[in-house]
């Protein structure tokens, strides 16, 4: 019977019971040792009656094993392995040492562990408990907690204990607290005095495994409440010293088993034998309830167990014992003996030991095969410390910075990379670690910081590697331009023109953004021309290609970084680049919205902003909150567009985020301008730079100002536009000029030829020429011509009612009744998939492009059983019965 947990005990009943009826869900329970959780996973287990039951627990002796808890977990249904997608079953069985494989994405390993779990769960659900999870391997939490994000309808329950400070994102938790008096107390021994049983529910803070144990460890003097029964020590080191006390008591053999068992950690019985620990003292620990044994599976009873018969041993026994253990898996058959035999060795090493060194260098080669990054990283930073040479030290230091940022561990990758860059010389290995010191700054601090960094180190590498550092050059660039700092792009430009030409269009992007990020557009952006020719930017890799799809949107070009993105986007999916996937989700998320295809955009961008968060890209968050709120601000979603908005431009002040706020603002002046707002869209759109993306949200800005009665303010902002659009060159930018000198100077003969160029580009931008018409109808009516206004205002109202910019539409119809016309009442958008959310969506168009369950399942890093759920609701809403039907409708939407 579990006491004061009634709370906890129903949390877990509702998940359990929603996995048996299909239904999966996730629960990190956290709380100090002691205080209950794994009981309440032993809870889960006797719950999930007829259900499968897959477990796995964090072994701090563990922690450098690239996906060691993992295979804990799903050791028992690996046998099912094959079932999962082709790309899945390679990446999962490399990363488990089951077969010889490329490096393969850490979250390809997580969408293979998520597909597998659905696929155990069959028709009568999975329950998936993991303990101590705070000493698990950083593979196994990245697969494990990437899987429970994205659970559904797989019928999957993941319950995580996990002490305070592990830190987990995304995921419902719950706190536990010690217990309440009450509860506290019916777990002492009744025979104790009442003053006894006071202080020690009172000194225990409710801790259960304090109120279990500490009883047992009184004298009869404190017992009798003589004497005090505890002291002022923390409660997990009272428990400690309890266990510590039943260790005195024990002989000889079992104090050695006991060290032995705690040093190994994985428990095998072998293993603790050859290596020392006698089995006459295991049975003695048995008997004392310190350890259990399970066949030839010998776990501690508590974590704080482990610890107490490691911490209290001598320094020389333990390094005796970690020497007899590298000796015992020397003759081992495990997979991982090699591993662990050369980690034992490593805590063994009183000093520098080159031979041990190189070894663990091996184990950080095997680690990587298996796409084990943060294992890398702890192999190399232990095979430096035990380094004398100093330049073969800083290799093994980049080396363990590199495989860090490789693993998300930026702070940790920056630490490393900062300590090992004044001995590297070699320009490969200063633009590697320039760049992961780069990027922890471009998601945990500034751009601005960021680009600094690289300008720094630009000028070790030109002199040896000019290609080397044009790329260099071209990131900081990038950096600037999020950053909203002209200075530092005009500085990387400079540089950029005293370099050997390379021949690579990303110099011309690159000097044209820094031109425009200044305001300096007087010689032109060299933008516009082959830098952004499509058949010269074939031979760049996924990095430039996003850079180029940012220089596309720039210039308004946005059906080019449509088919950029494209591009980038399928061969990250392909590689399982997640990081660089969510940045080109971005792009080509406001590329689309630019082109008035906002359902397609709201997909685009929530898949960018789900792996942006599982992630832990801050900055990308930032970023992708922003572009999404852009979007919703031509809906019907007021409240959600000015929250998403409102959230990103603080965020995106809070770090130097310019460009992230310019969208957020934009986002904000267009909301308000939608509704007629015009004084508050003029607050908020003259809060954005005049220069970088700053020019593309003029127009709005000019309308502002001229509809809130305040033309004068029109001027510089008219000029701004013009001089962009003069330089960029494209159809709909003229078109839009032409709009804003209408505006301003209450001249029809330039609406005219705005309706004109719009009718000459090709659609490209449908948006902006309902815009266009919308103010030509407006002006035409405050003439009083109401019959010509009619027609431009019908025109704009039919745009605004397909692309589904109904709050656009909605003033269109307000202007049309001005005129004395009945406009028909709103329609949905001409989009059929406007009605699905955002991930029906995008299942629903793969599954209409001929793509199964499991390939759409592998795109979109979801279980097949998941899309199928997804297309099971989807089919009603489009009143459709058969994924035959789907293609046509997707091909409807396509069209409109």
């Amino acid at each position: 019977m579990l006491h004061g947990r009634a709370e906890e005990q129903a949390q877990i009943d509702r998940l359990v019971d929603g996995a048996r009826e299909g239904r999966s869900g996730a629960l990190v329970l956290r709380g100090p040792a002691g205080i209950g959780k794994s009981v309440l996973l032993e809870y889960a287990a006797l719950r999930a009656t007829g259900m499968r039951v897959v477990r796995g627990v964090g072994i701090e002796s563990e922690a450098a094993l690239p996906f060691a808890a993992l295979h804990l977990v799903l050791r028992t249904g690996l046998d099912r392995i094959h079932a999962l997608p082709d790309a899945q079953v390679r990446a999962l069985g490399a990363a488990l040492g089951l077969r010889d494989a490329p490096p393969e994405s850490r979250f390809l390993v997580g969408v293979a562990t998520l597909s597998l779990l659905s696929e155990l769960a069959g028709g009568g659900g999975l329950l998936c408990l993991v303990d101590d999870m705070q000493w698990c391997d950083e593979a196994s939490v990245d697969a494990l907690m990437f899987a429970a994000r994205r659970l559904g309808a797989e019928g999957v329950a993941m319950i995580f204990a996990a002490r305070p400070d592990l830190p987990v994102t995304g995921l419902p938790e719950h706190r536990l607290a010690g217990l309440d008096d009450t509860a506290a107390a019916a777990l002492l021994p009744a025979d104790l005095p009442p003053q006894v049983r006071e202080r020690l529910v009172q000194e225990s803070a409710g801790n259960p495994l304090a109120l279990i144990e500490l009883p047992a460890a009184l004298t009869p003097e404190q017992r009798a409440g003589r004497l005090s029964p505890v002291g002022a020590m923390p409660v997990a080191e009272r428990i400690q010293e309890a266990f510590l006390a039943q260790m005195a008591a024990l002989p000889e053999a079992a104090r050695t088993a006991l060290l032995v068992a705690a040093a190994e950690g994985s428990g095998e019985l072998a293993t603790l034998v050859a290596a020392g620990a006698p089995l006459d003292g295991l049975e003695a620990a048995e008997r004392s309830r310190l350890i259990g044994i399970n066949g030839t599976a010998v776990g501690f009873r508590h974590p704080l167990i482990r610890a107490a018969a490691y911490q209290s041993a001598s320094v020389s026994r333990r390094l005796a014992v970690h020497r007899a253990l590298a000796d015992a898996l020397s003759s081992s058959t495990s997979p991982d003996a090699a591993d662990r035999r050369v980690w034992h060795l490593a805590a063994a090493a009183l000093g520098p030991d080159e031979g041990v060194a190189r070894q663990l260098e091996e184990a950080a080669g095997r680690a990587r095969t298996r796409g084990g990054h943060a294992a890398v990283a702890a192999a190399y930073q232990r095979a430096a410390e035990l380094t004398v040479d100093p330049i073969r030290r800083s290799a093994r230091l980049a080396a363990a910075a590199l495989a860090a940022s490789d693993a998300g561990l930026t702070d940790r990758a920056a630490a490393l990379a900062a300590s090992a860059t004044p001995d590297v010389d070699d320009p490969a290995m200063i633009v590697a670690l320039t760049q992961v010191r780069a990027h922890r700054e471009v998601e945990l601090g500034t751009p601005l910081a960021a680009g600094r960094i690289i300008l720094d180190a630009a000028p070790r590498v030109a002199a040896r590697d000019p290609e080397q550092a044009t790329w260099l050059l071209v990131e900081a660039v990038r950096c600037a331009w999020f950053a909203g700092d002209a200075p530092l792009a005009t500085h990387a430009a400079t540089a950029l023109h005293e370099l050997p030409a390379t021949g690579s269009p990303l110099v011309g992007q690159a000097v044209g953004l820094a031109r425009l990020l200044a305001g300096d557009l007087a010689g032109g952006l060299p933008l516009t021309g082959g830098a952004l020719d499509p058949s010269g930017l074939a031979g760049l890799g996924v990095p430039g290609l996003t850079f180029a799809a940012g220089a596309a949107l720039a210039t308004g070009r946005a059906a080019l970084c449509e088919e950029i993105t494209e591009r980038v986007v399928a061969d990250c999916r392909r590689s399982g680049m997640i990081g660089w996937l969510a940045f080109a989700l971005q792009d080509q998320g406001f590329g689309q919205g630019l082109q008035g295809r906002y359902g397609e955009a709201r997909a685009t961008l929530d898949e960018g902003l789900r792996l942006a968060t599982d992630l832990g890209h801050e900055h990308r968050v930032t970023h992708l909150t922003c572009c999404l709120a852009w979007v919703l601000a031509h809906q019907e979603d007021v409240a959600g567009c000015r929250a998403r908005a409102e959230d990103g431009v603080r965020r995106a002040d809070d770090r130097k985020l310019v460009l992230a706020a310019t969208l957020g603002r934009w986002a904000l002046g267009r909301l308000e301008l939608g509704q007629g707002n015009a004084d508050a869209a003029l607050e908020q759109l003259e809060r954005i730079p005049p220069t970088g993306f700053g020019a593309l949200a003029a127009a709005d800005l000019v309308e502002a100002a001229v509809r809130s009665g305040r033309p004068e303010r029109a001027g510089e902002p008219l000029e701004r536009y013009l001089t962009w659009a003069r330089h960029v060159r494209q159809p709909a930018s003229d078109a839009v000029a032409l709009r804003c000198r209408a505006l301003v100077e209450q001249d029809e003969a330039h609406f005219v030829a705005a309706v004109r160029a719009h009718d000459g580009d090709g659609d490209d931008q449908p948006y902006e020429q309902a815009r266009t018409r919308l103010a030509y109808g407006e002006w035409l009516r405050r003439a009083r011509r109401r019959a010509d206004a009619r027609t431009q205002l019908r025109a704009a109202l039919e745009v605004f009612d397909r692309l589904g910019a109904q709050l656009w539409a909605r003033r269109a119809r307000t202007e049309l009744r001005a005129t004395g016309d009945v406009p028909a009442a709103p329609r949905r958008a001409g989009d059929p998939l406007s009605v699905l959310t955002a991930q029906e969506r995008e299942v629903v168009r793969l599954a209409a492009a001929g793509a199964s369950n499991r390939d759409i399942a592998a795109q979109l890093f979801l279980s097949p059983r998941t899309v199928g759920y997804h297309l099971y609701k989807a089919f009603p809403k489009l009143g459709i019965t058969s994924r035959a039907q789907l293609a046509a409708l997707a091909g409807v939407a396509a069209a409109e």
